[in-house]
């Protein structure tokens, strides 16, 4: 166990340079008879080794303090390799801040006009030759091994179908930055710019369909949140044969005329029912796609309530480019097992789909939010025209059958508020009101999807009080609560609907695309872009 009072003592025997694995490369260096210098730490990250005159510097990168020890040793996160420490934090933290250095550091370097190679301790050790194989590629080339390598470092997204921007919300909270946008809807796009500032030279406000290869930006990631109109029961269940869903293969058209400037890594999100979509025929022709242009991929569900007071669930597919994952990172072709994350239909998929490429990495549990919807709830007064009159909110209760109707009064009853959400539904062919007392909002959606004003029940002390809920509580259960709304309520309220929990997102980023960016940064020469463009 790590406590705190050894803590210094750990610090102590770290060593930042003359290492045994910089003297094995350096020893083979010498061997070969190539010219090197020792670190400068006038240059971003201090490199261990430089050889001036290919301009190449060499990072030796040891797993514990740059989060590599946790795959080395097999783990589901960073934070598995600390359960057992008293001090927790403090390590995430450090290593969590050096990964992002190593980043930064890599990027400002090939700014600067230098090739970096950055090797893990344990691949020296292990392979000293095929490391300085490395080494040769990068002085008898110009180019970087994969003439897009050069963007992993910057963690740039393209951010397609963007919305009111919750993705770009998440994604920037976990360190990466959007650099393109793209959306059809005006109104959507004004929410993103009141939000984001002066976003008109990166906001694209044109149909995908009119949208060409060069005018996307080489970038690290490009995400697509393509409509969930055809996949979803709300939406009659078309598919990828609806307008709206069918512009995912836009999506996939703008991929392939990329060509190498393809995106080292995408991510896809849709509704859980995207899944089973005809049949699941359309789950698979996307899948298929996103492979057959050289990615290998992954899925996995995730429901909102694990972040905020919201049944939300979607489904995410990310792809990682086949030719940069480096042999020793096939570890992560984990065995897939029904989980939270993977539940059995999902996994089920994946088990019976053996001609996709999938490469599926462990993952922890999100685990479940603290926050109930009463944390949500803005501070209303009772004389407000907002809250429905009596009549209405009797009528609401009029429309509950026996089993919701006793819900409410128990709620009523109460010594003191409790709140519930409230959704009309039809049932047989009559509207009913289902009360919902769990501490959770339904899934929002857009106001066409019937659900976006969703119906707050106040109940207690003997009395109750109905009204539907604001556009800034909708904020707050998309995990975007400071968001900037200079908008109408339905305006707002269709943004909301059709966005992304943000929180979801910035989980991901931590727990998904920064330790594949960590691990891409490893094991090749990347090359700045003036080389790869010679």
């Amino acid at each position: 166990m790590t406590g705190a009072r050894d803590t210094s003592s750990i610090m102590r025997q770290v060593h930042s340079r003359d290492t045994a694995p910089e003297l094995k490369l350096r020893k083979a260096l010498r061997h070969a008879r190539i010219a090197y210098r020792l670190r400068n730490d006038w240059l971003p990250g201090k490199p261990d080794i430089l050889i001036p005159r290919a301009r190449l510097a060499i990072f030796i990168d040891g797993e514990y303090w740059h989060g590599g020890q946790w795959i080395k040793r097999g783990l589901s996160c960073l934070e598995d390799q600390f359960r057992k420490s008293s001090n927790p934090h403090y390590w995430l933290k450090k290593i969590r801040n050096n990964m992002r250095r190593d980043v930064e550091a890599t990027a400002a370097l090939l700014e600067g006009g230098w090739k970096v190679l950055r090797l893990w301790e344990s691949s020296v050790n292990e392979d000293v030759s095929g490391c300085m194989s490395l080494v040769m590629d990068a002085l008898e080339s110009n180019q970087s091994n994969g003439s897009s390598n050069w963007v992993i470092p910057f963690k740039t997204v393209a951010e397609f179908f963007a919305g009111i921007g919750l993705v770009r919300l998440g994604l920037e909270s976990g360190n990466w930055r959007v650099i393109y946008a793209n959306d059809i809807d005006r109104n959507k796009r004004q929410m993103y710019v009141d939000h984001f500032g002066d976003e008109s030279q990166k906001f694209d406000l044109r149909d995908i369909r009119d949208i060409k290869a060069a005018a996307i930006p080489d970038v690290t990631l490009a995400t697509a949140s393509f409509p969930c109109n055809d996949t979803s029961l709300a939406g009659g269940r078309k598919g990828f044969e609806g307008d709206k869903s069918s512009t995912f293969w836009e999506f996939v058209r703008l991929l392939r005329e990329m060509d190498s400037r393809r995106p080292p890594i995408v991510l896809i999100e849709n509704v859980a029912g995207f899944l089973t979509s005809n049949g699941g025929k359309d789950f698979e022709a996307a899948l298929r796609a996103i492979s057959e242009l050289g990615y290998l991929v992954d899925s996995f569900q995730i429901d909102a309530s694990s972040f905020t007071p919201q049944s939300r669930k979607r489904l995410f597919v990310i792809g990682t480019l086949e030719r940069l994952i480096s042999k020793e990172d096939w570890w992560t072709n984990v065995p897939v097992v029904e989980g939270v994350l993977r539940p059995r239909k999902l996994a089920g998929f994946i088990n019976g789909h053996d001609a996709i490429k999938w490469l599926s990495r462990p993952l922890p549990n999100p685990g479940r939010s603290g926050v109930k919807l009463k944390d949500i709830i803005e501070s209303i007064d009772d004389d407000d025209p907002v809250w429905w009159s009596k009549s209405r909110s009797e009528y609401l209760l009029g429309q509950m059958d026996d089993f919701h109707r006793s819900k409410s009064r128990a709620i009523i009853e109460g010594a003191d508020y409790e709140y519930a959400t409230v959704f009309r539904r039809v049932r047989k062919g009559v509207t009913r009101a289902e009360l919902r007392n769990d501490g959770m909002a339904g899934c929002l959606r857009t106001p066409r999807g019937g659900s976006a004003r969703q119906i707050l029940f106040r109940g207690g002390r003997g009395n109750f009080r109905v009204r539907l809920l604001t556009s800034r509580e909708c904020a707050r259960l998309m995990g975007a609560g400071d968001y900037t709304i200079n908008v109408s309520e339905s305006q707002a309220l269709h943004g909301f609907g059709d966005a992304v929990v943000a929180p979801v997102l910035e989980w991901i980023a931590t727990y998904y695309l920064n330790p594949v960016v960590n691990l891409l940064l490893r094991g090749r020469v990347i090359a700045p872009r003036d080389v790869v463009d010679a």
